[in-house]
């Protein structure tokens, strides 16, 4: 059931960055025309800036599902294969330590119960902690910048998803061609 949920999750993340890849591309070509005509949109660099980091964030997350992310395979060449399992293991077991530590991160950065104890009033969240985090605005598109950091949270539930199913289902996709 939970790597049922992981691989529909990752499916998501692919198809988001997909379009996100898709979006990079379109406003940087907009830019180009804009700009060769004279007319350049000001905010189009934002947009795409932001785009990328989402898409490139996203596609962390799914990768840990796939187990694709990069990897430096040295020492498993050498290892035998038993071996090879531990250390399959202690590297599931280390993103899901990471995903654990983001959740901590995530809640101390959003601070969600703080902004809920001021009836989700922002200004009296801002004058009690000091924390400007839902009044930053965007540099150009004018938008409050909690709205791209909340690819953080979005990474921190998909990495705990999917290296939680990856410990409890180890066997489920194979990490190499050679594994197969």
């Amino acid at each position: 059931m939970l790597y049922r949920a992981s691989s529909i999750w990752a499916r998501v993340e692919i198809t988001a960055a997909a379009t996100l890849a898709a979006s990079v591309t379109g406003l940087i070509l907009l830019n180009v025309v804009t700009r060769a005509a004279g007319n350049a949109i000001y905010w189009v660099d934002e947009a795409a800036i932001y785009a990328m980091v989402w898409m490139t964030v996203l596609a962390a997350s799914a990768a840990l599902h796939f187990r694709s992310a990069i990897a430096v395979t040295v020492v498993k060449e050498i290892l035998p294969h038993h071996a090879c399992r531990w250390l399959d293991r202690f590297v599931d077991l280390t993103a899901f330590v990471f995903a654990c530590l983001m959740v901590w991160i995530c809640l101390r950065w959003f601070m969600p119960l703080q902004l809920m104890q001021t009836g989700w009033d922002v200004k009296a969240f801002q004058g009690q902690t000091f924390n400007f985090i839902y009044a930053e605005p965007t540099n150009t598109l004018g938008l409050p910048k909690v709205w791209v950091w909340l690819v953080m949270p979005l990474f921190t539930l998909g990495a705990l998803l999917h290296s939680a199913a990856n410990l409890l289902h180890p066997e489920a996709t194979p990490r190499s061609e050679g594994d197969a």
